[in-house]
This record gives structure tokens, C-alpha cells and sequence, in this order.
């Protein structure tokens, strides 16, 4: 593994993450503004909103936030845009339900604000004041308001890797630093893992610890709804970063996506075992609806790749249509991105002409300054380096499409397109053992900016034929030498397999099987065996 330690300490911080090394929360910018003004509204008893995001980073910092406030004695209010009606963030529409809902003095926005100076300005005219905690890309001065605590509005601060769940975190922790009582902290970060992962900000630095010691949590979790979540997403402890990214984040997002995700922040705050159920059946169910539509329009957005995109020409895609769901379309993107390995754009259009859409990136290429590039041609966007939203009129996407390509292709190297297994180790079928597997789970949390090592064999042989399994995938019998092992070949039931032997690159994981753990085999690609010199 090349992670650039420089010292037997940093290589020791790694492997052990420990909480007591967390730094001083008040090294975020403007922390103690908005620790100072939080506690001036718990003594005078002010109407707090905290106004959340509809993805699981908004809903955890929600539920964080409300926990740690209650504490102190408040009941703040809590707030959640609809997708559908109202969009993201701090808008017009959101701001005006939520003011004559709630009328709120202080509004913290939870995942959004940073580039809602207007709305923050009208707010401030009718007396409400803010604070923004928020992990975004700001793309002009920071709205005039208590306190934006955003590491990414300072560019020295070393702190850009953390998601909004991580910098509300940290101001607990600095409430608590500076008005202490009797609350468990740590037994919160269930909360903090779950926004981390799901968000796919990197795994360094203080999130490696944060969601670390968050995964543990979640396995003893006292929350019903979190326990009732893992239970229908057929997750079992240990709980690695793979079941909260592809079993419980989905489950959690599903429902903002296609309605509010109110339901996802009430099934991270209740107490009560019979709505935790519903809750997390509610969950399961718009998350199998949530695929539906998805693979709906992914083989739309297919059919019009194929007869638009020219992978010699085209360094990145953009594709839209009239009526596709706004709130799978970051999936769709994601997967296209994956694919094609280029940028990707995907826009909906509504019946009014105006189309939403979502982005998402590859390595290398920062979707929030291309967007900046384009802005001439679009209404709104925001996000950060790898995942981006947009608001688009009909009549000028063709043009932005244009233009959005052309600064892909000016940007992005022939190189750069061709996408790469980056091998960490070469290793023999003989050196797979327990003993092995102990030290690659050292490495745990496995992520964006952690990525599980990626291992090659060479000289592979099937000693069985494939058999395909969950109609998608194959199942391997192999041997290198005298040595054997099983292996699960996901998504490869339709691909023709190389001549034999095989050099192959794969993962590995520990599994549970009857009571045993066993060492599990993942391939992600083979090719003909290369000629040893």
C-alpha cells in the first residue's frame, strides 16, 4: 500500500484511528461565532429551525444536531425541503414554508447554504439570523450571516474531506466543550458514519476515525429504527463500509428521492419499536421502487448514448429527456460515469421546460468549477468536486451540452479517459490466509480516498465450469498451482470469459458462513495470462 507515510507515528494513526486524537473542534472557521450565538438561544429560549438537506449527510445532520440540542433543554424545529416541489437547499419556496411554519430567530441550514446569499439576506431582513454549517463548494463570497462554519470557505483549512454530518460533529463537540453536561457523544456516531459513507467524501484524516469507531456503533446501535434498518437490509455485524454504502444509505436516501425524507429522519429519531418497523418496511419498499425507476431511465439514457456519444470525440456525456425522475438521476449519472468513465450529466426536463439534473465525476476533473465554466448557460448549480446539481432552461441545453463537453475535452487528456485498475500488490493463491486477512482488515474503513487494496494473481485456472448466480453473477472455482480458492465474479453472467489461463485482480473480504468465517474472493476483472519474463 503507497499511502506517503512519512513516520512510524503517522503509519500507527492509521491502523489505531483513536478518538482522544481528534483535533480542537474550534479549528473550523467561525466555530466559536456559532457555538456563541447557539448557546445565547438556548439561555433566551428562542424558536430554533435547524433546516436540513433531503440526502442521508442532510438527514444525519439533522437527527445529530436535534439530539445533542435537546439535551440542553431546546425543542428546536426541523425542516425538509421537498425534491420535488422545492428543490435543494435554501431557496425561495423552501424558505417561505418554512418561515410561516415555524417563524423561526435562529435558523442553522444543515448540507446547504453556502451559496445562498439572497435567501440568507431576506431571512436577515425579516429578523431571522443564521448559521450555515456545510460542506459545499462556495462559488462567490460567503453569505452575511453569524457564521458559515465551512472548511472549503478557507483554503488553508485541513478540514476540506469532511461532509456536513463530520463539521456538526465537531460543533457538538464544541458546545460541549464549552457548556458541558452529561451526553454521550460517541454513541452519536452512528449518526456521523452513516452521512460520511453515504456521501463518498474521502475516508482520511478524521473521518477514517469517525466512521471507523461510527461502524461499531451502528453494529450496537440502541436506536429501534437504526436496528430495524439493518434487519430488513439483511446487514450483519460487523458492519463495513460496503453495507452502509450499497444497503442502508440507499434505503435511507429512497425516500427523498422519490417523496420527502422525513421519513428517514423520523426513523433516525424514534423510540418506538412499532414505528421504527413501518418506518424501515416504508424504506425498503420506496427503495425497490427507488431501483425501478431507476433501471427505467438508465435504459433510456442508454439507448441515447449509444446513438450520441463517439468515445473518440466525446470526453464527457451529457443527456436529458422530458419527464425523467429528478431523484435518481445522481444514480443513473453515477452509473454512466462508472461505464463510460467520463463525466456525466443527466437532466429531467418538467412540463414548464425547465430541466434538473445531476452530475457525477471522474477522478481528476472538478465538476463544480466546469459547471462555474458553463454558467452563462445554466440557471443554478452547486455541489462539490465529484457530485454536482443544476437547474437548466430547455432552450439552452444543447448549448450548454456543447460547452460542457468542450471544457471536459479541454481539461481531460486522452489518458485521463481510459480507465485503469490500479494494482496495490502481486500475490500467490499460497500467501492467502487468515493470518493475511487480519493485517488487510487493519486497513479498514474502506473508501473514497481509502480504497480496499486491489491484488493480482497470475496463472489462473478454473478446475470447474462458471456457475451463475442471482442471474448477474458467476461463481469461480480456481487454483494457482496446487492451491484453490472460490470466487464470486460479480456482473460478469453475460461476458465472455478470456482464454485460460487467467490473470486476475480481485479483493478479498472476511464471510461468515455457518457459524465460520471464511476468506471470500471477489474478482473485478480478468484478461489472458501475460507471458512471465
Amino acid at each position: 500500500m503507497r499511502k506517503g507515510f512519512g513516520t512510524a507515528d503517522e503509519v500507527q494513526a492509521f491502523l489505531q484511528p483513536r478518538l482522544k486524537s481528534l483535533s480542537d473542534p474550534f479549528l473550523l472557521p467561525n466555530m466559536k461565532a456559532a457555538v456563541t450565538r447557539i448557546l445565547a438561544a438556548l439561555d433566551r429560549r428562542e424558536r430554533i429551525v435547524l433546516f436540513g438537506d433531503y440526502d442521508v449527510d442532510g438527514v444525519t445532520s439533522l437527527a445529530l444536531l436535534a439530539e445533542t440540542l435537546r439535551a440542553y433543554g431546546a425543542i428546536p424545529d426541523l425542516f425538509l425541503p421537498s425534491r420535488m416541489e422545492e428543490g435543494y437547499g435554501l431557496n425561495h419556496d423552501s424558505v417561505q414554508r418554512c418561515i410561516q411554519q415555524f417563524h423561526p430567530q435562529l435558523l442553522i441550514a444543515l448540507d446547504c447554504g453556502t451559496s445562498s446569499g439572497a435567501e440568507i439576506f431576506d431571512l436577515r431582513k425579516r429578523g431571522v439570523e443564521v448559521i450555515v454549517l456545510d460542506h459545499h463548494e462556495p462559488k462567490s463570497a460567503a453569505p452575511e450571516c453569524v457564521a458559515v462554519v465551512n472548511p472549503k470557505v478557507d483554503p488553508g483549512s485541513p478540514f476540506h474531506y469532511l461532509c456536513s454530518v463530520g463539521i456538526v460533529f465537531k460543533l457538538c463537540h464544541a458546545v460541549l466543550k464549552t457548556r458541558p453536561i452529561d451526553f454521550d457523544l460517541k454513541s452519536k456516531l452512528d449518526l456521523v458514519a452513516l452521512g460520511t459513507v453515504a456521501d463518498i467524501v474521502p475516508l482520511r484524516g478524521e473521518n477514517r476515525t469517525l466512521v471507523q469507531r461510527g461502524a461499531i456503533e451502528i453494529a450496537r446501535s440502541t436506536r429501534p429504527g437504526l436496528k430495524k434498518l439493518i434487519e430488513v437490509s439483511g446487514v450483519k455485524p460487523p458492519i463495513f463500509t460496503e453495507d452502509i454504502g450499497y444497503r442502508l444509505g440507499p434505503r435511507l436516501n429512497a425516500a427523498g428521492r422519490l417523496s420527502t425524507a422525513e421519513k428517514s429522519l423520523r426513523l433516525l429519531l424514534t423510540q418506538d419499536g412499532a414505528e421504527a418497523t413501518e418506518l424501515a418496511e416504508f424504506l425498503d419498499k420506496q427503495n425497490r421502487e427507488r431501483q425501478e425507476v431507476e433501471k427505467r431511465i438508465f435504459a433510456a439514457a442508454e439507448e441515447k448514448i449509444a446513438q450520441e456519444f463517439d468515445p473518440s470525440r466525446d470526453a464527457a456525456i451529457v443527456v436529458f429527456e422530458r419527464d425523467w425522475h429528478p431523484g435518481v438521476l445522481g444514480i443513473v449519472a453515477s452509473r454512466i460515469a462508472h461505464k463510460y468513465h467520463r463525466p456525466a450529466i443527466v437532466i429531467g426536463l418538467d412540463e414548464n421546460g425547465v430541466g434538473k439534473g445531476s452530475g457525477r465525476s471522474i477522478e481528476g476533473f472538478n465538476l463544480v468549477q466546469t459547471l462555474t465554466r458553463c454558467a452563462d448557460r445554466i440557471d443554478k448549480y452547486g455541489g462539490h468536486e465529484m457530485a454536482a446539481g443544476l437547474t437548466v432552461q430547455e432552450k439552452n441545453l444543447d448549448l450548454f451540452a456543447k460547452q460542457f463537453r468542450q471544457v471536459a475535452r479541454d481539461l481531460l487528456s486522452d489518458e485521463d479517459l481510459q480507465p485503469r485498475l490500479r494494482l496495490d500488490h502481486e500475490i500467490s493463491f499460497a500467501e492467502l490466509n487468515f493470518d493475511f486477512l487480519g493485517w488487510h482488515e487493519m486497513l479498514q474503513p474502506f473508501g473514497n480516498g481509502n480504497p480496499q487494496p486491489l491484488f493480482l494473481a497470475r496463472g489462473v485456472e478454473l478446475v470447474a465450469v462458471p456457475r451463475i448466480v442471482g442471474e448477474k453473477h458467476l461463481q469461480l472455482r480456481l487454483r494457482q498451482h496446487n492451491y484453490h480458492q472460490r470466487a464470486i465474479f460479480f456482473g460478469a453472467a453475460a461476458d465472455a470469459l478470456p482464454k485460460q489461463p487467467w490473470d486476475i485482480a480481485f479483493r478479498i473480504r472476511p464471510d461468515e458462513y455457518e457459524g465460520e468465517t471464511r476468506l471470500e474472493m471477489r474478482v473485478e476483472a480478468v484478461r489472458e495470462a501475460a507471458p512471465t519474463t
